[in-house]
């Protein structure tokens, strides 16, 4: 039988990093660096547990479960759809495909003569059918991404590194400013949420099942080691990549201080080494990172959406979410990262806690509440904690700060084991399905 190896593997792994590596990946290593400063590689561990290590995570769990579905099946059947389908609209049209759009073209715009509505609403239009027409075909997307896109992408970030190792616009990094003083780690960790790795794992795996299997590999135990290692291989370069991007940002930071977003880090480094080339050479690395990520999450959205509802067909589904994303693009970056963070905060920790359990494997699954009463609290307090910090619900904070950590917000841990350690002692092994 066919195993995934050689070659084949490292082109998988590749194109399993490109659907990974979009604008918050981007955006937030750097603006970590600048901010962060002497304490970057502190914060950058806790970033990278976040950021890296459970998305890998995700990654072997929902290919070992046998999909997000019957893996968030554990909590309740109610819970899987909801939880579901929160999950592929946060990673689709709600959030991460916008994002893409809006942050190339924050770069592309000083190239394009400045922004404004009408060339935003153009580019935007190109982009997206640039996307659709690759997003058609999900499993060539090794050939197109792994082959072609991703190593130009690495190499444009290499080139941009290189010229801050030879020309550092900065002695050393600067002093961390007051959110990275007292806990770098624990703000590195919170800070990987925005990335959104974590959730879009959940859902990657089908994507690269189908093209594991385009390559002959059609054993399912096969296809899911093949997926597991492709995993690995997408958190080797995620990892050079972030320490490459965090370097640079805590050079710009010490040298150019003030910044408000990462954009603005790589914009003011980018033109102090290079110059007016500065800006092509980012405008064409967050152009490539931002198509990878959006033709990845067309085709997971889309493929998804088609097994729900099989009468519109999987083409059909990628034009209606590009074009949806298209509209929403168009509020800009700003108004999207503000959307976001609450959602985030909600849906991230029992995203975290179900991948955490996965490793366990069937002798949690065994244990009838365990799933539903971890999972169940953590949501509680998640969705709670995200209501309250977008001033909806403020009175929640007399029953929420008390919890052990929350004002790290961390404030889920807590729950999260009193619901694993009373799952543990109400319910006996059992059979489980899912």
């Amino acid at each position: 039988m066919r195993e995934l190896r050689g070659r084949d593997l490292l082109l998988v792994g590749f194109t399993l990093f490109s659907m990974f590596f979009g604008a918050g990946n981007l955006i937030f290593p750097p603006f970590l660096g600048a901010q962060a400063g002497s304490g970057t590689w502190y914060a950058m561990a806790g970033f990278c547990l976040s950021a890296i290590g459970f998305p890998i995570l995700g990654v072997i769990a929902v290919a070992r479960c046998g999909g997000l579905g019957q893996l968030a099946g554990r909590v309740h059947p109610a819970f899987a759809s909801v939880f579901t389908i929160l999950i592929y609209l946060s990673i689709g049209p709600g959030l991460a495909i916008p994002r893409t759009a809006s942050t190339s073209f924050e770069m592309a715009a000083p190239l394009l003569g400045g922004a404004s509505p009408l060339l935003q609403a153009l580019y935007s239009l190109a982009f997206f059918a640039l996307a659709v027409a690759v997003a058609l075909r999900p499993e060539k997307l090794t050939d197109r991404l792994g082959k072609i896109l991703c190593p130009i992408l690495i190499a444009l970030i290499a080139a941009l590194f290189l010229g801050c190792v030879l020309r550092p616009v900065a002695g050393g990094y600067g002093s961390p400013e007051a959110a990275y003083q007292s806990a770098p780690a624990i703000q590195g960790f919170l800070g990987g949420y925005n990335t959104m790795d974590t959730i879009a794992a959940l859902n990657f795996g089908a994507i690269i099942a189908l093209n594991i299997r385009s390559r002959g590999v059609t054993e399912e135990r096969r296809v899911v080691r093949g997926t597991v290692r492709a995993g690995w291989i997408a958190g080797a370069v995620l990892l050079a990549v972030y320490a490459m991007l965090a370097h640079v940002g805590a050079l710009s930071g010490a040298a150019f201080p003030g910044a408000a977003n990462g954009a603005q880090v790589l914009t003011r480094l980018a033109d102090a080494l290079f110059g007016p080339p500065g800006s092509v050479l980012l405008a064409a690395i967050f152009l490539i990172a931002c198509l990878n990520t959006c033709i990845g999450l067309l085709s997971s959205c889309s493929d998804y959406f088609h097994r729900l509802l099989p009468r519109l067909s999987y083409r059909a589904w990628v034009v209606f979410f590009a074009l949806l994303s298209m509209v929403i693009s168009n509020i800009g970056l700003t108004g999207i990262l503000r959307l976001s963070t609450p959602i985030l905060n909600a849906i991230y920790p029992p995203a975290l806690v179900l991948i955490l359990l996965s490793l366990a494997g069937e002798r949690l699954a065994e244990r009838r509440l365990v799933y539903p009463l971890a999972v169940g609290l953590t949501c509680l307090e998640s969705v709670a904690a995200a209501l309250q910090g977008a001033g909806l619900l403020p009175g929640l904070g007399a029953l929420l700060d008390p919890i052990p950590l929350a004002d790290l917000g961390l404030g889920w841990l807590l729950p999260a084991a009193a619901g694993l350690l009373l799952g543990l002692l109400l319910s006996p092994r059992s059979r489980r399905a899912g």
